[in-house]
C-alpha cells in the first residue's frame, strides 16, 4: 500500500496511544458512512425490482455491478493513494461517492435502469478507494496480536451505519412508495412505478450533502504518521519474496470472496424473503425494520468479537462463528414462518466478525508484502458480485432453497479458520507501537 503523508501530530506531546485512538475515531466515521450507503442498497433493490419489473437475476445484477467496482477500482485506487497521499485520496473518495449519490437524481427523474447502475458503480468506486487505505491502516495501527480485535472494533461502527440505513431508507424510500407499502405480489401500474422512482431523490440528496461535509472535515484534520508500516517496501526488501508462499493469504483471498457472496446474498434477498406469505407476510417497509435488526446483530457481534479476541485466538473465534452461521442458514432453508425469518436475522450476528478477522489473518506474517496482500484481499470483495448466482438459484429453484449457497459459503470459512489461516513462511509483522 502506498505511503501515508508524513504529517506531524496535532499535539506534539500526545502519546502514541492517544494519537492512535484519535485516528481510529476519525476513521470510524468513514467506516460508518460506507456501511450506511452500502446497506441502502438492501432496501433499494426490492424497490427497484418493482419499479423496473425485474426478476431476481436482474435484481441481483444491480448489486453485482456494485461489487464489480471493487475488482475494477482496487488497483487504480492503490496507485492513486501512492501518487497523491492517503488523506487527499480519502477526500477524493468521499467526493466521488457524493457525485454517484447525486447521479441518482437524474436516474430517478428519467426512470433509467442503466443510469441507476452507473450511479451505483461510481459510489462503489469511491468506497473502494476508502477500503484500500483504511483496512490495512487500522490493522497496523498497534500491536499485530490485537489487529483482529482492533479492526473488529472499528468495523462495529460500520455495522452501526448498516443498522441505521434500513430505517432511513425504509422510511424515505419504501415508506413513501406504493411498492413499499403494498402487500407482496401486488402489480403496479406504469404511473405508480414512475411515481415510486421519484422517492429515491430525497434520501440520495441527503447522502450527497453529508458526504461533501465529511470530505471537508477529512480535508482539514491531521492523521498521525505511521511511518514505514504502510509504505510500499523497497525493491531490495521484497527481493526473493512471494505472496504465494503464504498459505494464510492464498486461502484468505478466496475466503473474503466467498464470504462476500454469503453476506450480500442474505442482505439483498432478505426483504423479499421475509415478505413472502409463508414466512412473515409483511410489507417491504415493515421488512426493512427487521433488516435493521439483522445489521444490528452484526454490530453487537463485532463489539463482542473484539472482546473475545483479547482472550481467545482469532482463528478459534472465527471457527465458532462460522459453525453458528452454518446452522442458522440450514434452519432458514428448511423452516417456515417466524422461525425462518429469525434464523435469517441471526446470521447477521455470526457474519459479524468474518470480514475483519479473515482480513487480519490473511495479512499476518506478510512483512514487507503486507501492502500487496492487502490489495488482493480488498479486490476479493468483488465476490459480492456473484450474488447474481443466488439470484439465478432463486429464480430456478426457489428463493428459500437459494440459501443453501450461503450455507456452503460458511463451510469454506470454517475450513479457513481451522487450516487455511495458518501462516507459512511468516515474516516479521508490520505495526506501529
Amino acid at each position: 500500500m502506498p505511503a501515508i503523508p508524513q504529517s506531524a501530530p496535532t499535539v506534539a506531546t500526545d502519546t502514541p496511544q492517544q494519537r492512535h485512538g484519535s485516528a481510529l475515531s476519525l476513521l470510524a466515521s468513514l467506516f460508518f458512512m460506507w456501511g450506511f450507503i452500502t446497506v441502502i442498497n438492501n432496501t433499494l433493490l426490492p424497490h427497484l425490482r418493482s419499479v423496473f419489473v425485474l426478476d431476481y437475476t436482474r435484481t441481483t445484477l444491480i448489486e453485482s455491478v456494485w461489487f464489480i467496482a471493487y475488482f475494477v477500482a482496487s488497483i487504480p485506487s492503490a496507485k492513486l493513494i501512492e501518487r497523491i497521499g492517503y488523506q487527499k485520496a480519502i477526500v477524493i473518495g468521499l467526493l466521488g461517492m457524493a457525485v454517484g449519490a447525486a447521479m441518482m437524481v437524474p436516474a430517478a427523474i428519467l426512470t433509467s435502469y442503466a443510469l441507476v447502475l452507473t450511479a451505483l458503480f461510481v459510489i462503489a468506486s469511491g468506497i473502494t478507494l476508502l477500503q484500500v487505505a483504511a483496512n490495512p491502516y487500522v490493522a497496523v495501527l498497534g500491536p499485530p496480536e490485537t489487529g483482529s480485535s482492533r479492526l473488529n472494533l472499528v468495523q462495529a461502527f460500520n455495522s452501526l451505519g448498516t443498522t441505521l440505513a434500513p430505517l432511513f431508507a425504509g422510511y424515505l424510500i419504501l415508506g413513501r412508495s406504493k411498492s413499499g407499502t403494498a402487500q407482496a405480489g401486488v402489480a403496479l401500474t406504469a404511473a405508480e412505478r414512475h411515481a415510486d422512482a421519484q422517492s429515491v431523490i430525497l434520501p440520495y440528496v441527503i447522502v450527497a450533502i453529508a458526504l461533501v461535509l465529511l470530505a471537508l472535515v477529512m480535508g482539514r484534520v491531521r492523521l498521525p504518521t505511521i511511518g514505514q508500516a504502510t509504505q510500499r517496501a523497497s525493491r531490495e526488501a521484497r527481493k526473493g519474496l512471494s505472496l504465494w508462499t503464504h498459505r494464510n493469504l492464498v486461502w484468505g483471498v478466496p475466503a473474503i470472496f466467498i464470504y462476500l457472496i454469503a453476506e450480500i446474498g442474505v442482505a439483498n434477498l432478505f426483504i423479499n424473503f421475509v415478505s413472502q406469505p409463508n414466512i412473515a407476510a409483511i410489507t417491504h417497509e415493515e421488512a426493512s425494520r427487521y433488516l435493521a435488526i439483522l445489521w444490528g446483530g452484526m454490530m453487537v457481534g463485532r463489539f463482542l468479537g473484539s472482546v473475545l479476541m483479547r482472550r481467545f485466538t482469532a482463528e478459534h473465534v472465527l471457527a465458532a462463528f462460522s459453525i453458528g452461521a452454518f446452522v442458522v442458514m440450514l434452519i432458514t432453508t428448511f423452516a417456515h414462518g417466524p422461525v425462518a425469518m429469525w434464523s435469517l436475522i441471526a446470521v447477521g450476528f455470526f457474519h459479524s466478525i468474518m470480514f475483519p478477522t479473515i482480513f487480519t489473518l490473511g495479512i499476518r506474517g506478510l512483512g514487507p508484502l503486507t501492502e500487496e496482500g492487502s490489495g488482493l484481499l480488498i479486490m476479493a470483495i468483488a465476490g459480492g458480485a456473484l450474488v447474481i448466482v443466488q439470484g439465478w438459484l432463486a429464480d430456478t429453484f426457489g428463493l428459500q432453497w437459494s440459501f443453501l449457497l450461503t450455507a456452503a459459503c460458511e463451510v469454506y470459512v470454517l475450513f479457513y479458520a481451522l487450516w487455511g489461516s495458518r501462516p507459512t513462511n511468516a515474516l516479521p509483522d508490520q505495526h506501529v507501537d
